[in-house]
């Protein structure tokens, strides 16, 4: 099984070579492009000031992280979390020179270059030239932003897994035609007729006028040309079909 963990951080700016540190940092473990359930997730005391403008984007002030561990305190727990698995950021190179810093800061080797994986890249592939940033991805795939009201790296690690899983197109590899098991539940699907069965049928939604003046339509315009013809089903039956409800 393939693990992979999506990884976002909030900090204090924009570069850590002219001081700035990392505040917040939030993993989701995903397994075949699905996630598991196991998260991580930490706030870290930057041992600096936090600028106005970064509390804005994120919400997070110096009152809330003066208690925190500092990162060194919790590299090691995040170091074993994401193991060896693949690490994927949306615009990676940001978070990946945060995360570079701070371990090399605390004397911890590096993650390899080649074990990141930027979905903002991913994405201006499939989208050329269209807008790719996350919130621009979660609309396009309809992922809800209700929760969220500032940026926060839990939050943000959780809408760009259920991004990458669009984007790696994971929601088909849910019925997987190729495994033995996926074979049997599409069987049972075909079994079953392509839907489940229905409890009890709908009401009808149209009244006896409707159909009447429906069925005359048909009669009247389509004639032999009628949908319902190619399938063997008369317009006639269909109608008392639907009238007896």
């Amino acid at each position: 099984m393939a693990r992979e963990i999506v990884l976002d951080t909030e900090t204090t700016g924009f570069d850590p070579r002219t001081g700035d540190r990392l505040i917040e940092v939030g993993c989701i473990e995903i397994m075949d492009l699905l996630p598991t359930g196991r998260t991580f997730h930490r706030y870290c005391n930057p041992e600096r000031l936090i600028p106005e403008d970064a509390i804005r984007v994120h919400g997070i002030t110096d009152e809330k992280v003066k208690d925190a561990p500092k990162f060194a305190e919790i590299v090691a727990d995040l170091i074993e979390f994401i193991g060896d698995a693949p690490v994927i950021a949306h615009n990676a190179q940001f978070d990946r020179n945060f995360i570079d810093h701070e371990y090399g800061r605390c004397g911890s080797p590096l993650l390899p270059a080649d074990r990141w994986i930027d979905t903002l890249q991913l994405a201006q592939k499939r989208w050329p030239g269209m807008p790719n940033s996350l919130d621009a991805l979660c609309k396009r795939y309809k992922v809800s932003l209700a929760d969220r009201s500032f940026h926060g790296a839990l939050i943000d690690a959780r809408l760009l897994a259920e991004v990458y899983l669009e984007l790696r197109g994971g929601k088909e590899r849910v019925l997987d035609l190729t495994s033995r098991k996926g074979a049997e539940q599409a069987a049972a699907f075909a079994a079953a007729g392509g839907h489940g069965a229905r409890p009890r049928s709908l009401a009808p939604r149209s009244t006896p006028a409707e159909h009447e003046a429906h069925l005359a339509f048909l009669t009247a315009t389509l004639k032999d040309r009628s949908l319902w013809q190619g399938y063997g089903i008369t317009v006639e039956a269909d109608m008392e079909k639907a009238s007896a409800g």
